[in-house]
């Protein structure tokens, strides 16, 4: 092997490696500002005389154009479109319904689903799809984002080990175990990887990974366990009425089986007599809010009432019905990123005034579920509290200036919003047009993208940019949709990173530091000289890209094995896996573009990846030995 000497354009870049993780670690500013100031030094740097090959400064602007970048803006835009199908409300949905609404369980299944995923689609692909439905269970189930998303792209990550095809470097693997056979003998050559020749090895990180955070997740993970998490628009309906309108009464979902007294009843008489209000019912699989107040109940239903706690128990004690402990059939009608509680007032010159509720027919023809009128001084409402009587709202003509607090889908509020019979004064919330007859549209692109990611040879950047320009050509988003659903941060971040990981390699600052761990590593048992490996592919992943990093490093440790007596298959394969190893900086894909989301800083990654990078070693090594 060739030996390496130290150059002083190795030293600059040593330097300015130094001077990065500083910036990072220390935050004086903006971790994508910095990352854009060391593109600019490393430009600035090569003009100095002796230091030309630090960057080309023709190809320095070359990483904004990358198969990485532009596959991360690719996909953004396709999650956005899925997103704006409401298809990831649905699977936000199921998952709260499977896992509940505990950090425990709700933790394995979002972790594990993106980790089978990214197995076939490639871990940063997998996490910004899943990127909008963790915030929806973040909103309603109350766990703190941050508590939710590291998980999540951890478990991407780990998840891109499962096959051949789940990671930049594992693809690239058989191309270069071809071109390392050829100086190897017959009886020490490589055979080809198969397709799911890694599967044990990295179930058993993933594995390993989701116990990791539900066992020490509480100490680790930044964020309190305990926060409610709720804030603005993620408030739920009676945190909001207690809150401003003094209606301490909580949403029920109760049971009606079809033998109860209940049956035949008309809703504006169970309201009134029984100082409660239903809001919705769910009959027949098909839930609905209440449009007619003089319907009647049909059996078996299920109702969403809002009421004191005393009050629907003894309702329910009345007619015969069971109280569920949790909202179930309701849960996704309720999410406060689908519908919540309103206020509108009354102007002078609207049509509604001096006509009352019923006479309007409000529900069905403004999707207004009234719960409450603000009248000067006084509270009317159909719910009785500690400080309000119960009033027959249905029937009290509206005067100028009444507040109505009603419960509403934010779809409908959009629409109200250009009503001048309202003046919404609500604007927290989530103000965006789902288009749910484009779902088909939108799955049938996602597909042809997965499709030709599994099954062609095109390059990522483009399987993804097709998909994407198919919604926006058949307008399951506008263009301006899809600028705006980018993360410009992350992109700028990893784009202004790669020409820093190019100067590692091309000026051989890469090869002089694996020279001087090799030397230091020489006469090391096998089982530490592949863990030594490990831990430089590791290490050289952090500095710079992940397959810059497998390319260097996958010769020298094969001539490493070959010349201790070790498996040249294993040390290869062990770089591949190890290079996946990056959880300390957030100079990840994965990691960048979960850091702006969740509010992480570079100290959450340090605390957190740092344990986790121990147990991947740990755990990979134990398995490669096992498995081969």
């Amino acid at each position: 092997m060739e030996i390496v000497q130290f150059t002083a354009e190795m030293g600059v870049v040593v330097a300015v490696l130094a001077f990065t993780v500083f910036l990072f670690v220390s935050e004086i500013i903006r971790i994508d500002l910095a990352a854009i100031l060391i593109l600019v030094l490393i430009g600035i740097l090569s003009y100095v005389p002796g230091l030309e090959n630090v960057a080309d400064v023709n190809q320095l602007f070359n990483g904004f154009a990358s198969n990485a970048v532009i596959s991360i803006i690719a996909v953004m835009i396709v999650g956005a479109g899925l997103d704006k199908t409401g298809l990831m409300n649905k699977v936000a949905a199921i998952i709260l319904k499977r896992g509940g609404t505990t950090e425990a369980r709700i933790v394995p299944i979002v972790s594990g689903t993106v980790g089978v995923i990214s197995s076939f689609l490639q871990n940063v692909g997998a996490a910004a799809l899943f990127l909008p439905v963790v915030s929806r269970i973040s909103t309603r189930s109350g766990i703190p984002l941050s508590r939710l998303l590291m998980p999540m792209g951890f478990c991407a990550i780990l998840g891109g080990t499962m096959t051949m095809v789940g990671s930049s470097p594992l693809i690239l693997l058989n191309d270069l175990v071809d071109t390392v056979n050829a100086g190897l003998a017959p009886d020490q050559q490589i055979a080809p990887f198969g397709l799911f020749s890694v599967t044990p090895i990295g179930a058993a990180l993933v594995v390993s990974g989701i116990a990791y955070f539900l066992l020490l997740g509480r100490w680790v993970l930044p964020g309190s366990a305990e926060s409610d998490g709720a804030t603005g628009e993620g408030q739920g309906t009676s945190a909001y009425l207690e809150r401003v309108h003094g209606l301490r009464a909580i949403v029920f979902e109760v049971d009606v089986p079809g033998n109860s007294p209940l049956v035949g009843e008309i809703l504006a008489d169970i309201n009134h007599e029984n100082n409660l209000y239903v809001i919705s019912t769910f009959y027949r699989g098909k839930s609905s809010m209440i449009q007619i107040l003089t319907a009647e109940i049909a059996a078996p239903c299920r109702l969403a009432i809002i009421g004191k706690g005393s009050v629907v128990a003894a309702f329910a004690e009345k007619y015969g019905l069971r109280v569920m402990p949790a909202l179930d059939v309701f849960a996704e009608e309720f999410a406060a990123t689908n519908a919540g509680v309103a206020e509108l007032v009354v102007p002078p010159d609207s049509v509604l005034l001096g006509k009352s509720p019923r006479d309007l027919l409000l529900r069905k023809t403004y999707g207004l579920s009234l719960l409450a009128i603000h009248r000067q001084e006084d509270v009317l409402s159909h719910v009785q509290t500690d400080d309000h009587e119960s009033t027959q709202i249905g029937l009290v003509p509206f005067q100028a200036g009444d507040m109505l607090v009603a419960h509403t889908r934010w779809d409908n509020l959009m629409r109200l919003q250009q009503n001048r019979d309202f003046v919404v004064v609500t604007s927290d919330f989530p103000q965006e047009e789902l288009r749910p007859k484009k779902v088909g549209w939108a799955l049938a692109f996602f597909l042809v993208s997965l499709a030709m990611i599994l099954f062609t040879d095109v390059r990522l950047s483009l399987c993804l940019l097709t998909g994407a320009v198919g919604m926006l050509l058949t307008r399951v988003l506008t263009i301006d949709e899809a600028y705006q659903a980018v993360g410009w941060n992350t992109v700028f971040l990893l784009a202004s990173l790669i020409p820093l990981g190019q100067a590692v390699q091309d000026t051989g600052t890469a090869q002089w530091i694996a020279q001087g761990i090799i030397a230091l590593l020489d006469g090391w048992p096998i089982w530490a000289l592949q863990t030594g490996v490990a831990i430089l592919a590791t290490a050289f992943s952090l500095m710079m890209s992940n397959v810059g990093a497998t390319v260097l490093l996958v010769p020298l440790a094969v001539s490493i094995a070959v010349a201790a007596g070790g498996d040249p298959a294993i040390f290869a394969l062990t770089v591949a896996i190890s290079t996946s190893n990056s959880f300390i900086i957030p100079t990840h894909q994965v990691n960048a573009l979960i850091m702006g989301p969740a509010g992480y800083k570079v100290v959450d990654f340090v605390k957190t990846g740092g344990l986790m990078t121990i147990l991947f070693l740990v755990v990979s090594m134990v398995m490669l030995n096992i498995v081969f």
